[in-house]
C-alpha cells in the first residue's frame, strides 16, 4: 500500500492571522512550489454525518483572487460530484452558479479598472 502525505505550515501574526501558508505533498506535481495565499480543506465526518472545514487565507490575498478561488473550488466540486455520484442535474446546477458568479466577477474587475 502506498502512503501519501500533505502538510501545511501556517505562519501567524500576534493576533493569529495567517501571514504565510506553506504546504508540501509527497505527490506534488509542481515540485518546488510550496507557498500559497489560501487553502480550503473539507473533511467528511462520517460519525456525525457532516463536513468539517478549514478555510485560511493570508493578509495579502486579493479580494478578486479570493472570489476566483472559491468559484474554481465550486466548479471542481461540480466535477467531483458528477464523478462520485453520476448526478448531472446537481453537477450542472452547481456549474451554472459558477458561470453566473464568474460573469459577475469579470464585470466587477472591469469596473474596478
Amino acid at each position: 500500500m502506498k502512503n501519501s502525505e500533505i502538510n501545511f505550515t501556517i505562519d501567524l501574526d500576534n493576533q493569529n492571522v495567517p501571514e504565510k501558508i506553506h504546504w508540501s505533498a509527497t505527490d506534488n506535481p509542481n515540485e518546488g512550489i510550496n507557498d500559497t495565499r489560501a487553502i480550503a480543506i473539507a473533511v467528511w465526518d462520517h460519525y456525525h454525518r457532516g463536513t468539517l472545514k478549514i478555510d485560511l487565507w493570508t493578509k495579502d490575498m486579493e479580494v478578486f483572487d479570493m472570489k476566483r478561488f472559491y468559484i474554481e473550488i465550486m466548479s471542481g466540486i461540480a466535477d467531483t460530484l458528477l464523478t462520485a455520484t453520476n448526478d448531472p442535474v446537481m453537477s450542472d446546477a452547481i456549474e451554472a452558479v459558477c458561470e453566473t458568479l464568474s460573469k459577475r466577477l469579470d464585470e466587477e474587475m472591469k469596473a474596478a479598472k
